[in-house]
């Protein structure tokens, strides 16, 4: 760890600022010098508060951090943060280099160098950058097992502009599920009440022991912030690097987890599972699974009948969407065949289901 470094400010999370997405920051909304003013003033308060947990483990990761500009041609382009994980590669979201022509970079203690991007995924929001040289820093790494809701956290980036920035709070939940392209979601997600903003984006959550638990995606109102977990990262990640793009597992149908009226309408007991609602006439499913043919109307609403519903997929219970997704993203693989249990006209039974690759958005 560089000496200049366990001088640096452990700055707050701009408390006083209005919640927003953490996606791209346009580079007027935070200048270079405000940045580099905020990541250094007041560098013996961070000595001051050498017992907290927090200084420590800014201490241990804000080197790895990094700050992003992105330009296009056709735009004043973006901003965002990312992490590095090895000696040339790093982790951001795909949303930070969309459309991007020219990539650069810039290290607590370096200025700013030009990088290239290897790979991106917008299906899981993330992507990777190459540069040529770093400096002597310790890359993250991500964490092995998904955190524990309560989990102590810190998000460590750039928000408006503001190198080196962390905030802290806890993992409020894991298994969320977020919007991404083409009406297709990403799974898995990881939960923090740790305050996130414009620039953000891309950047490392982490527990206190400095294990990457998330790639910081987006922030909200009322201390909802969303990261992409660990697990699906080291899925994509490598692939990314390797081949410049991630295949995800299709089953080309639409999902929707059973309401209260759902069960009610189709006679459900329990009232849980994956309800089919179509199936894509050329995909995967096609055959296989049976979507909703009809309807009925409770108080007032149309509530689809006659689909499918998904009790089990191999041997793991999908009680909700978000369950079913996060086996798809996390244990399955184009071309793999697997088990469907699935409740069909009051009666349970088993098909195999060979799964496609996702279409391109």
């Amino acid at each position: 760890m560089k000496q200049s470094l366990t001088r640096r400010a452990m700055l707050g999370a701009l408390g006083t600022a209005v919640a927003a997405t953490a996606g791209c920051q346009s580079p007027g909304t935070g200048s270079d010098s405000g940045g580099e003013t905020g990541a250094q003033s007041g560098s013996t308060g961070a000595a001051a508060q050498s017992d907290s947990v927090y200084t420590g483990v800014y201490r241990e990761v804000a080197d790895a951090v990094v700050s992003i500009r992105v330009y296009a041609e056709d735009s004043r382009g973006g901003q965002g943060s990312g992490f590095l994980i090895d000696d040339e590669h790093i982790v951001t979201n795909e949303h930070v280099v969309a459309g991007g022509d020219e990539y650069y970079v810039r290290f607590a203690d370096t200025g700013w160098r030009s990088a290239s991007v290897v790979g991106a995924d917008v299906y899981s929001d993330l992507a990777v950058l190459r540069i040529g040289a770093t400096p002597d820093v310790t890359p993250l790494s991500f964490a092995e097992a998904e955190p524990t809701v309560g989990t102590e956290v810190v998000a460590i980036g750039n928000p408006f502009g503001l190198s080196g920035s962390v905030s802290a709070g806890i993992v409020s939940g894991v298994d969320r599920t977020l919007q991404s392209a083409n009406n297709f979601s990403i799974a898995d997600a990881v939960q923090t009440d740790a305050p996130v903003n414009p620039g953000n984006s891309g950047g490392p959550l982490v527990t206190l022991d400095g294990e990457v638990v998330g790639v910081i995606n987006s922030g909200g109102g009322d201390n909802v912030a969303f990261a992409i977990s660990a697990p699906l990262a080291q899925r994509v990640v490598p692939s990314l690097i390797q081949t410049g793009d991630y295949d995800h597992p299709y089953m080309g149908v639409g999902l929707q987890s059973v309401s209260p009226r759902i069960a009610e309408a189709n006679n459900l007991d329990p009232g849980s599972g994956v309800y089919i609602t179509r199936v894509v006439s050329d995909g995967p499913a096609a055959g296989v699974l049976q979507g909703s043919d009809g309807e009925t109307v409770i108080s007032g609403t149309a509530i689809p009948t006659g689909g499918d519903v998904v009790r089990q997929m191999d041997d793991t219970p999908t009680p909700t969407r978000q369950a079913l997704g996060s086996f798809l993203a996390l244990e399955t693989s184009p071309g793999q065949t697997v088990d469907v249990l699935v409740e069909r006209d009051g009666a349970q039974e088993t098909v195999e289901l060979t799964l496609g690759t996702r279409p391109e958005p």
